[in-house]
């Protein structure tokens, strides 16, 4: 049984699997979709069960050090991950939720393995050529959903970090993007940048007040599939349909 693909994205309800085939279980999850700025990330992760990872939690619950040190951990021993984005020109073009979706689809279609099953967080499902399973809260109950968790929301926190450098008046660093009362003063004071989404409406008042910061260019973030040594050898995927 395939995702369900006679009805749009948006339509998907969580979908409980009454038995999970045998084979390879991919997990998949999110980070930045509330955020005024910046892309949204989604990874995936096939883990090894034969080499454990212990205290993986939802990102959210752990401490920043904590997710530095799992992020590492992760990338060393689960048998394939990848790392997808959606840019801020594609959320603003397609809305949030289906750039989310569309980010899960590429991190999926990135794993240098083919699961037979995919867990995703939440209550909606991306297209996917492979069985499905939509999770609410899997974040916190499925190892691999948390694994990809903490790839997303690390990958997403290291590329503010550079943001901030390069606009350090916005104070990205601090609050990552999110609509906080220091980062709406600082979109009102110096306008919108390049990586604010223009669809969001906080961003939109700013900008039909003709307020913009021109900047420099858009600052990439780098996707990335990876597997554990044993593995290296596989052909990788292509991470775009």
């Amino acid at each position: 049984m395939r995702s369900k693909k006679s009805l749009p994205p948006l339509l998907l309800e969580q979908n409980c699997l009454p038995w999970h085939p045998p084979g390879l279980m991919a997990g998949v999850d999110e980070a930045g979709r509330g955020p005024l700025a910046g892309p949204v990330v989604a990874a995936a992760v096939i883990l090894d069960d034969l080499n454990p990872i212990a205290g993986l939690n939802d990102s959210k619950k752990l401490t920043a050090n904590r997710r530095e040190a799992l992020y590492d951990e992760i990338r060393a021993k689960a048998l394939c991950f990848c790392i997808a984005q959606a840019s801020v020109q594609e959320i603003d073009e397609l809305n949030i939720l289906q750039a989310t979706l569309l980010a899960m689809r590429r991190a999926v279609m990135g794993l240098r393995l083919k699961p037979v099953l995919v867990q995703v967080d939440g209550n909606q499902l991306p297209v996917l050529e492979v069985q499905a399973e939509a999770i609410v809260k899997g974040d916190s109950l499925v190892p691999a959903i948390s694994a990809a968790s903490i790839l997303a929301k690390v990958t997403r926190d290291r590329w503010c970090a550079k943001l901030d450098a390069q606009y350090p008046q916005y104070g990205f660093a601090a609050h990552k993007g999110y609509g906080t009362a220091a980062h709406l003063e600082a979109l009102r004071a110096h306008g919108a940048c390049c990586e604010h989404r223009r669809s969001f409406a906080p961003v939109a008042r700013v900008l039909e007040s003709g307020s913009v910061c021109l900047g420099e260019a858009p600052l990439p973030l780098a996707c990335e599939s990876g597997a554990s040594p044993a593995l290296l050898m596989m052909a990788q995927a292509s991470l775009y349909s």
